[in-house]
């Protein structure tokens, strides 16, 4: 049995970018908007949003239950200042955010009950086990 610990990331990702493309819609403004302080630039791939989705899709499997402030921590990056030495930058909240709220709509993930955070449910489990029999 295709398990999604045991898929290859980046193909269980584009997959799932391609799934959720069919479930979700990506925002206007997410075009002109940077993931992050430690960005010099927005994401110069047109479907980053549907990929950002699917990357946290997965580690809200993976991780869950866990909340923006983890997630923005996981993709966060090294902050260049100029001179000074660069410090670790947690990345943008909106984004991730407006993303979670996305998937909750599809019924994917759901807030948790007993501890802060969001869960997997068990739709998404099934829809990303759905992608992992893809892959293998």
């Amino acid at each position: 049995m295709a398990s999604i610990n045991d898929a290859d990331s980046d193909k269980m990702i584009r997959l799932t970018a391609d799934e959720l493309k069919k479930k979700i819609k990506q925002p206007g403004w997410s075009l002109f908007v940077k993931t992050g302080v430690s960005r010099e630039r927005p994401p110069e791939q047109k479907d980053w949003w549907f990929l950002r989705s699917a990357s946290l899709l997965r580690r809200i499997y993976i991780d869950g239950p866990v909340g923006v402030s983890k997630l923005r921590s996981f993709y966060g990056g090294l902050h260049r200042r100029g001179h000074k030495p660069a410090k670790f930058a947690k990345a943008g909240g909106k984004v991730i955010r407006a993303i979670l709220q996305d998937l909750e709509k599809t019924g994917l993930i759901q807030k948790a009950e007993k501890r802060k955070g969001r869960i997997i449910t068990n739709e998404g489990k099934k829809f990303l086990m759905n992608v992992a029999k893809q892959i293998k």
